[in-house]
């Protein structure tokens, strides 16, 4: 039976919040391994986290149609070869999982993100306030295991989550990634009710 947790109290919404992710056995192992590489600061986040709910709600496969696992971590170290020497280990950690795993130091973002996506972003101060610029409510999540117990940052609760409502968050976001990324979404999950860019 599939729980409803749209507008249902904080504590509720939590504990539901964790039942669904640990569904998600690529995403269980993940953090599980997470856990016992040692990397400080960071989380598991954005598209697969809500996307596992929209599953959930659709009655998918909980890895139904993510294309990769976002891991952001906070490393003062700006180097390009420290956030490489990581990338490389967590992959090697991971290889057999056969997935996709899109691996960020969030303090140094702000060096390539104009040459990526054509405008400027101020740096992140740590992993958190990097989440919390994502472009919609349901993507600014954020998880990670500490004594086989979720940590959860979700600085915009969870409420929209439960009711897969999509809304912008346009702090380090144009209207055009918005629109691409929601469009794609609708498509692949149907429930979805998008709040336009020009209505919010």
């Amino acid at each position: 039976m599939i729980k409803q947790g749209k507008n249902k109290d904080l504590d509720y919404q939590m504990n539901l919040f964790k039942e669904i992710i640990l569904k998600n056995n690529v995403l269980k192992t993940i953090l599980e391994r997470l856990e016992g590489y040692g990397l400080d600061n960071y989380y598991v986040a954005a598209g697969a986290i809500n996307q596992t709910v929209f599953n959930y709600y659709h009655n998918n496969s909980m890895n139904y149609l993510i294309d990769d696992y976002d891991i952001v971590y906070y490393d003062e170290d700006l180097s390009y070869e420290k956030e490489d020497k990581i990338i490389k280990e967590i992959n090697l950690l991971c290889k057999d999982l056969n997935v996709s795993l899109d691996i960020k130091n969030q303090a140094r973002v702000h060096l390539w993100f104009k040459n990526k996506f054509g405008y400027s972003i101020e740096p992140n101060k740590s992993v958190e306030d990097a989440i919390s610029k994502w472009g919609s409510t349901v993507t600014c999540i954020g998880v990670r295991l500490k004594n086989n117990e979720l940590t959860i940052f979700a600085p915009y609760g969870l409420n929209d989550l439960f009711s897969l409502i999509i809304r912008p968050n346009k702090e380090n976001f144009i209207k055009k990634g918005y629109e691409e990324k929601t469009r794609k979404w609708k498509q692949n999950w149907p429930k979805l009710t998008i709040i336009p860019w020009d209505n919010d």
